[in-house]
């Protein structure tokens, strides 16, 4: 799929109330449903990976500030709504402590989709390598505080991530 942009959204403190947030989960999970039947899984991480769709999704599960929380609060709506689902589609990662765990929830996820170990290895080796270039590359002195690997169970795959 290639790059396909970034979105640069000022630093707001606090947290998503909890009703909202169950409330985004619930619709997330009729969305990704839905685009996953009319788009097919690839088709959701093509636009999933569109910063301009992904600022949209975000208000229209009800996020409708314009925040750096629209990253990690939707990363986070999507990844519980897809994974009680069962789509063949995951996420793995998330904000702060939860990013370091990308790799073993992407080996976790990979033998239920039933991946081989070179595929799950793969995946694993482009989480870390997106990670580290933005972190000493891209992010120029800016640490990444949020780092999620979305993929299918074909082995498709897109990062989402932030930096702090």
């Amino acid at each position: 799929m290639g790059y396909t942009g970034s979105a640069v959204l000022p630093l707001h403190g606090g947290k998503v109330p909890r009703w909202l947030f169950s409330r985004m989960v619930q619709l997330a999970e009729c969305i990704v449903d839905i685009m996953v039947d009319e788009c097919g899984r690839r088709g959701l991480l093509e636009r999933l990976s569109d910063p301009w769709f992904f600022q949209s999704l975000s208000c229209v599960l009800g996020y409708d500030w314009h925040s750096s929380g629209t990253t990690t609060v939707t990363c986070g709506a999507l990844k519980e709504a897809m994974n009680r689902a069962n789509m063949g589609v995951t996420v793995c990662g998330g904000k702060g402590r939860t990013s370091l765990r990308t790799p073993q929830e992407i080996r976790e996820t990979g033998q239920v989709f039933g991946l081989n170990g070179w595929k799950v290895d793969s995946l694993v080796y482009a989480s870390r390598m997106a990670a580290k270039v933005d972190n000493s590359l891209v992010q120029d002195g800016y640490q990444l505080y949020h780092h999620c690997l979305m993929f299918t169970e074909d082995g498709d795959w897109i990062v989402v991530q932030q930096g702090l």
